[in-house]
């Protein structure tokens, strides 16, 4: 594929403590841009899409964690008339009073500028996180869902191992096998991946029943595996 083709284009920058991916999807011809998780460093995302002569006109949030939303207010007060992004049910779990909120259900789309973003539900780690799926590149912005050779932690309020175990079976099931994954953070032995590569390396996509799957997610995984992941061949 000829990327350059798409309609769309994809910063990344990896800011703050917990090596967190903060995204800026450029739309090309429209020059809008829209920002997922902004944290740690909002100057640092400011200064990418003025480089880039980008105006951010969204706020995409994965979920509602800290380390994912710390730097939304700065973003806002810098460009006021972005709209902010969440599926409802993140947003009734965070219970946060928002400011101009568009909430939307899994199977959304919206169009920024000619680039389309859907919005999946994929809930596990927070009730209602969400990866964003860019259908003309098979691109897929995954938060703290899927990371590359992992998965997020779901022993954190709101996490349930059993909803992750449907919702990356759900992934790996209904796109296709050359979607490139884009994580929430840096903890792998390299920055992105393919739902193929995921489907062979990762441990998490290995497991046909469910209560394996929640042993091992909620028992065993922190305790044989440290970062950078690499991947794991199936057992």
């Amino acid at each position: 594929m000829d990327r350059t083709q798409l309609p769309y284009r994809i910063h990344r920058q990896e800011l703050g403590p917990m090596e967190n991916f903060v995204y800026l999807i450029e739309d090309r011809a429209s020059h809008r841009g829209a920002v997922v998780d902004p944290a740690w460093d909002p100057e640092a995302i400011i200064r990418q899409a003025r480089e880039n002569e980008v105006d951010i006109s969204d706020i995409l949030l994965t979920h509602s964690h800290h380390d994912h939303i710390n730097g939304v207010e700065a973003i806002l007060e810098q460009y006021p008339n972005a709209r902010l992004h969440l599926l409802k049910p993140e947003a009734e779990f965070w219970g946060k009073e928002l400011e101009r909120p568009e909430l939307h259900h899994g199977g959304d789309e919206m169009r920024l500028g000619d680039t389309e973003i859907r919005f999946l539900h994929t809930p596990g780690h927070t009730p209602g996180s969400a990866c964003f799926h860019m259908p003309a590149g098979d691109d897929l912005i995954t938060g703290d869902t899927l990371f590359v050779f992992g998965c997020g932690r779901c022993d954190l309020a709101g996490g349930d191992p059993e909803q992750m175990f449907h919702t990356l079976n759900g992934l790996r099931e209904g796109l296709p096998a050359h979607t490139c994954i884009h994580p929430g953070h840096n903890y792998a032995e390299k920055t992105e991946s393919t739902l193929a590569e995921e489907d062979a390396g990762n441990p998490f996509l290995h497991f046909d029943d469910k209560d394996a799957f929640v042993d091992y997610r909620m028992h065993e995984h922190d305790r044989v595996r440290s970062t950078p992941y690499h991947p794991v061949p199936r057992g």
